[in-house]
């Protein structure tokens, strides 16, 4: 038992030493993030922009998700069944259902079922394009732009695809608030009917990373020549969700496996170091300001909303809140309004600013109130 004991305490003393430091990732951009807010926890070049491949097809599942019904029949186009490799081999005029081309887009990543669905939802797959980089820009991608639903990009030039490690990052955070995304991308396998049931396809699931990984969501692996091997992650443990994106993990047999190590390591980092925590709770007090003008000589103040996300125990001590309220006030004040705001601030990074609100109301004075008020202070002025 004592021997047994003491290799634990080894291989608890290895751990450490191995994750004490910063991950070691081959990737040329690379990033760590927090799942549920999305802020970054590490990065290297993660705001290089850089190709993406089929990670794109992230984007285009979102979209499928929020413009299209999933019971819908899509009519397959010849743009769509002349997609080259890797493809699902639609036959123009087949007819399948939006959820199921869905699937083995994200399973399989084909990229003739992504441009039958940008084609679906849009008309042309440049309209979809548009509304792929507009989607970007709204969840707070800083420097995204989308040529193409599938990834493909030896026909399009850098500047009209591409993004960066942390705005792939956060994409996928977005799309993972999503449950039926979460579902569609952790299936083991599908199979899949023609509308006139004359064909049926079953797909596996391609990600090696839900196999591999304890608490493993998915997301989406990708490849070109200009890209290299690609591939977007998250993972879950005991309420911590992580996103992690690596982009040119490498080229050829080598690099195809250290798009998986790369991830597996930002994981191990992230889970080690990274822990929940409670910066400030919704409701929370933020002290007292005098009301001029009426009856209740001060009003309370509180934080509107809450924040809680993943920080390291060094973050964690070193957060500050800096509130911005007015010295007095007038009245009227009505409960609920803001009074002023609170800002999280790490280091040079703003978390969050939170609006502050009043906790009561405070009517002004009536007309009788004034001249109570002018009464009362009638020897003080004269």
């Amino acid at each position: 038992m004592r021997r047994v004991g003491i290799l634990f305490l080894l291989l608890f003393l290895c751990s450490s030493l191995v994750y004490g430091g910063e991950p070691s990732i081959g990737a040329q951009g690379a990033a760590l993030v927090d799942g549920n807010t999305g802020r970054l926890l590490w990065g290297k070049n993660s705001e290089e922009p850089l190709a993406m491949a089929s990670t794109t097809k992230i984007m285009t599942a979102i979209l499928v998700f929020e413009k299209a019904n999933l019971d819908d029949v899509v009519t397959i186009s010849k743009n769509a069944a002349r997609q080259p490799e890797v493809h699902m081999d639609l036959k123009a005029g087949e007819q399948w259902r939006v959820d199921d081309l869905l699937s083995v887009m994200m399973l399989r990543s084909y990229n003739d079922t992504a441009v039958a669905l940008a084609e679906h939802i849009s008309g042309s797959v440049e309209a979809f394009c548009q509304l792929m980089t507009e989607k970007a820009a709204e969840i707070g991608a800083k420097d995204t732009v989308f040529g193409s639903p599938n990834g493909l990009d030896s026909q399009i030039p850098f500047e009209k695809h591409h993004s960066t490690a942390e705005d792939m990052a956060l994409i996928a955070t977005y799309a993972l608030k999503n449950e039926a995304f979460c579902k569609v991308i952790s299936q083991p396998e599908v199979t899949i009917y023609e509308a006139t049931g004359e064909r049926q396809y079953h797909a596996t699931n391609a990600d090696r990373f839900l196999r591999e990984y304890q608490g493993a969501m998915g997301v989406k692996t990708g490849y070109t020549n200009k890209a290299g091997h690609c591939f977007v992650g998250a993972a879950e443990r005991d309420g911590i969700r992580l996103v992690t994106a690596v982009l040119g993990s490498g080229w050829g047999n080598t690099g195809k496996e250290k798009k998986w190590t790369d991830t597996k390591e930002l994981m191990n980092y992230g889970f080690a170091t990274f822990f929940p925590y409670e910066v400030v709770k919704a409701g929370q007090s933020c002290g007292q300001i005098p009301v001029l003008h009426s009856q209740i000589g001060e009003v309370g103040t509180v934080l509107k909303e809450g924040y809680k996300g993943l920080f390291s125990k060094e973050e964690q001590g070193n957060i500050k809140i800096q509130i911005t309220l007015p010295e007095s006030i007038e009245a009227p004040i009505q409960a609920g309004q803001q009074l002023g705001n609170a800002q999280l601030i790490l280091g040079d990074e703003l978390l969050r600013e939170i609006p502050i609100l009043a906790d009561r109301s405070a009517p002004a004075y009536t007309l009788v109130d004034w001249y109570l008020f002018l009464f009362k202070n009638w020897t003080t002025w004269f």
